[in-house]
């Protein structure tokens, strides 16, 4: 018997959006009746049994993928999760974790909440959660660790491949926009910023006026790894600093409704006090629009390396059942009129790849008392360091966690009672290296999937015999080229080892701590802001 098909209110919810903003109504409507009469028979005709809303999920993911990453379709739980992001409080186990098919790691255990009082550690894997064994679990595992404040949970982990059982209760859990910020030097007010909620500016402001009462004369601001967030909290933090009325940004798109300016709206709390604002790659978005902001406005000095170049913002639409459809509806634009998007997700070159924007053809603009600056992608500070950048390299170590595995074996191998004077040595460095080779990382660049695509080609036009030796060749020559690439960034690498490894040991609080001393970024700024005439120069 043929089962009965429903077409989801989703795929229709999701195009008739899209119709309020287009004038091709037929063509539209003639789109929606061909997807619902193939979805139909596809469903009732198929030799094996299909699953409704896994197709659906496919078809919307196959739908999406030629658009920007950031236009993406959200189930329930993942609204839940852009809710709570963006409240800063949720209920759990304190801690941030990476969720696989076959188990759970802990990335950081957060200072006092549960998992850090069940003793949890960063590196932890947990295979099971109550009776659920996470590898047989077919839904998000993550979601099991979320609960009633209160509630117990007994959690089964590894650790070093040694199996463990901890109980712990869950909590409520509060997400700091600014999780630090101190008084150094005398008079200089460091203050870190890590996230945009909606905690954001009353944070932000608190902290600034507590440091200027403690004596606070010059200001850091600090949005390193800052990933960005609500867009009305990064014009409020710049209107901490700039009058009642200034363009912040403006943001255009093919649809009328969504060319907007954004001004300040209330009265700044100091437009006067000395700033430096730190970025690095991993600062995006709203971050981009509070550095590019001040920059712009001749505000304050940015200092670190390149921003990530997340030119794009996002609004999320209803959709029925509970899901929603977060869209890319326009760019935004520095006062100076910079759009800092580094890839054209509009404009592919032959293989399908955004484009990015050659160097030699930025553009250059002027800023409010008229310096030069560039767009391109990211917002590039005034002065830049080498400990600030992420190479390709040095990424895909992050994304294959390399740096994170090797901080886990540190931490388990080296006693280490006080940050003082902690740093990665060459010997360590070493260390790493070899630890890459035992174990096998395979960190593959954008050239070896590019090659390794060109081989599969090959092999389908039945070539791959003539050309299978230089194949080798190219790929033993990419290899040894990304070991002394390894080397040409040692200093970035070890920045990255330094924090991964100060974190196990004493939070990110104790980070904090170390970076008031080590940090070549706070140890610049710190320099710039007690040298006045230099300050005024880079501004002026």
């Amino acid at each position: 018997m043929k089962r009965k098909i429903i077409i989801p209110a989703l795929a229709l919810g999701i195009l008739i959006t899209t119709a309020s903003f287009k004038n091709d109504f037929f063509e539209i409507a003639k789109q929606i009746e061909i997807f619902t009469t193939l979805f139909k028979e596809l469903n009732m005709n198929y030799v094996d049994e299909t699953t409704p809303a896994i197709l659906m999920n496919k078809a919307i993911t196959g739908m999406l993928e030629d658009l920007d990453p950031y236009t993406v379709y959200w189930g329930e739980q993942e609204v839940e999760d852009a809710r709570i992001k963006n409240s800063g409080t949720y209920t759990g186990i304190g801690a941030s974790v990476k969720t696989m098919k076959d188990k759970i790691t802990i990335v950081e255990p957060f200072k006092g909440y549960p998992a850090d009082k069940a003793g949890l550690k960063a590196g932890d894997q947990i295979i099971k959660i109550g009776d659920i064994t996470i590898a047989d679990f077919e839904d998000d595992a993550g979601e099991l660790l979320k609960g009633v404040v209160g509630t117990s949970v007994e959690l089964t982990y590894n650790r070093q491949g040694k199996t463990q059982v901890t109980t712990l209760k869950r909590e409520k859990v509060e997400v700091d926009a600014v999780p630090y910020y101190k008084l150094i030097q005398g008079d200089i007010g460091y203050i870190v910023l890590t996230k945009f909620n909606q905690k954001t500016t009353v944070q932000t402001k608190k902290a600034l006026e507590d440091l200027k009462s403690q004596g606070a004369k010059k200001i850091i601001l600090d949005l390193r790894g800052n990933p960005g967030g609500l867009l009305n909290e990064a014009i409020s933090i710049v209107n901490l600093f700039v009058p009642k009325g200034e363009i912040i940004t403006t943001t255009k798109s093919v649809i009328e409704k969504y060319n907007k300016t954004y001004k300040t709206t209330v009265e700044p709390t100091d437009t006067e006090i000395p700033l430096v604002v730190l970025v690095n790659g991993r600062s995006a978005s709203a971050s981009e629009i509070v550095s590019g902001g001040l920059q712009d406005l001749d505000r304050a000095v940015i200092i670190g390396a390149r921003s990530f170049g997340k030119g794009l913002v996002q609004r999320p639409k209803k959709l029925t059942y509970g899901t929603q459809l977060k869209v890319t509806i326009s760019r935004y634009f520095t006062p100076s009129g910079r759009c800092i998007q580094a890839l054209d997700y509009w404009n592919r070159d032959e293989n399908g790849d955004p484009v990015r924007l050659d160097p030699k053809n930025y553009n250059a603009f002027k800023t409010k008392g008229g310096r030069t600056v560039y767009d391109g992608g990211g917002i590039l500070p005034d002065i830049e360091l080498e400990t600030s950048k992420f190479s390709p390299i040095t990424t895909a170590l992050l994304k294959d966690d390399a740096i994170f595995d090797f901080a886990t074996d540190y931490y388990y191998s080296h006693q280490l009672g006080d940050w003082n004077d902690f740093k990665v040595s060459d010997g360590d460095f070493q260390n790493f290296i070899d630890f890459l080779e035992k174990n096998n990382f395979s960190y593959e660049t954008e050239t070896e999937k590019k090659l390794e695509e060109a081989f599969r080609r090959a092999e389908d036009d039945e070539l791959k015999g003539g050309i299978q030796d230089s194949y080798n060749q190219l790929l033993n020559a990419i290899s040894q080229a990304k070991k002394q690439d390894l080397i040409a960034k040692k200093v970035e690498i070890k920045a990255l080892l330094t924090d991964e490894i100060i974190k196990r040991y004493f939070f990110a609080e104790g980070l904090y701590d170390y970076h008031l001393i080590y940090s070549p970024e706070i140890l610049e700024a710190i320099s710039v802001l007690k040298d006045e005439s230099k300050y005024n120069r880079i501004l002026k």
